[in-house]
Formats: C-alpha cells, structure tokens, sequence
C-alpha cells in the first residue's frame, strides 16, 4: 500500500483525489491522507516513528509556510520521502527554487490526473 499525503489550502482537493482515486482507495493499494498547512505535515512527519510516507503531493501557496519551504526542511531530514510540487503559475522562478530544494516532480494546475495516476502507480 502506498501512503500520499496532500497539501493544498483548497478544499475541493480531498474530494478531487478521493474521486479519482475511488477504486485504488477501495481496493487498498493507496491511502490519501490531507493536510491544509506545511505546518501540519511537518508536525504529522515529525510524530511518525515509521517513516512510512511514499509521495507527499504539496501546492506551492500554503499560509504561514509555503510549500516551497516546506519541500526543503522535507528533503533535508526525510531523503526517501518523494516530493511532487503543484502550482497555478506555470514554470516560473518557483520552479528554479523547487527544483534547487529536490522536488521530485513538478506539475501544473489544473491537475490532470490520468497523467498523475500514472506517476503514482509507477512509484
């Protein structure tokens, strides 16, 4: 089973994921689990004994703690967690800045989610 953790400010996210996903969450194979904040990533990581997180999936534009940010303190204590930032803005200075902290991925809203089922599965 594999565990992803969402990051976006947009409450619509969960019930986009949970949605496309239906059948990996019902069979087992997936587990989504949401957050609003960087803040309540790093807290929910940081409380974990078992670093047991595959993908973390994060909106760039969080409150108090962008997700910029939050992909490098990731990447500096969690190597193995992968990392795919998400944004409205396209390949712009953000980009230079994920891609210099580790990002594993980088992709543009509106998600397309055939194209992100398949990075996921291919994990």
């Amino acid at each position: 089973m594999k565990r992803i953790i969402i990051v976006d400010n947009e409450p619509d996210m969960e019930y986009l994921f949970t949605k496309k996903f239906r059948k990996e969450i019902k069979s087992g194979s997936l587990t989504f689990i949401f957050f609003t904040s960087a803040i309540e990533v790093l807290s929910y990581l940081n409380s974990q004994e078992n670093y047991s997180i595959d993908l973390i999936i994060s909106d760039i534009n969080l409150s108090t703690i962008n997700g910029l940010e939050m992909l490098k303190k990731i990447k500096e204590k969690y190597k193995k967690i992968k990392v795919f930032m998400l944004t409205a803005h396209g390949y712009d200075e953000h980009y230079k800045i994920a891609k210099e902290y580790g990002t594993d991925d980088y992709l543009v809203k509106p998600i397309n989610f055939e194209e992100i089922k398949q990075k996921i599965l291919d994990l």
